[in-house]
């Protein structure tokens, strides 16, 4: 069957015009529900260019040729900084359950507040903090709509 002249053909929509770089939730964190934490998802161009601002070249004299490095601290500054956005609830009793601290001179039920280094330090010596922000930033169903 053909197309009729009085039907009328929608225009077709670019699928760039639909796309979104990033997108911020807020998600609970396992276990303690009274932790949440802002995380952004990024698209894989935002993420590559959080990568590439920590990627430099050397020349190797073995291979004599350029090889590209990671300064994977310089990778962990940015990609904090670009994918938690802030927290709310992480007690010092949470805290010291997430790596090994001294929290003796603090309340157990008092909150340790949302900084950039705070997030740097977790995310480098936490490896269950920074386990959970990587899948679940990765993870599109925590952006999604209808979650």
């Amino acid at each position: 069957m053909t197309e009729t002249t009085t039907e009328k053909k929608r225009p077709a929509i670019s699928l760039a015009s639909l796309l979104t770089p990033s997108k911020t939730v807020t998600l609970e964190f396992p276990g303690h529900e009274e932790f949440e934490i802002d995380l952004t998802h990024l698209s894989r161009e935002e993420l590559l260019k959080v990568r590439n601002k920590c990627v430099s070249n050397k020349f190797n004299k073995k291979t004599r040729a350029f090889e590209e490095q990671l300064d994977e601290d310089k990778f962990l500054v940015h990609y904090v900084s670009a994918v938690i956005k802030g927290w709310k609830g992480l007690t010092y009793a949470i805290l010291q359950e997430l790596l090994l601290v001294d929290v003796s001179k603090q309340k157990l039920d008092d909150e340790l507040e949302y900084t950039q280094e705070n997030a740097e330090i977790l995310m480098k010596n936490s490896p269950d903090f920074d386990t959970w922000v990587t899948e679940a930033v990765g993870d599109l169903e925590n952006f999604m709509e209808s979650k």
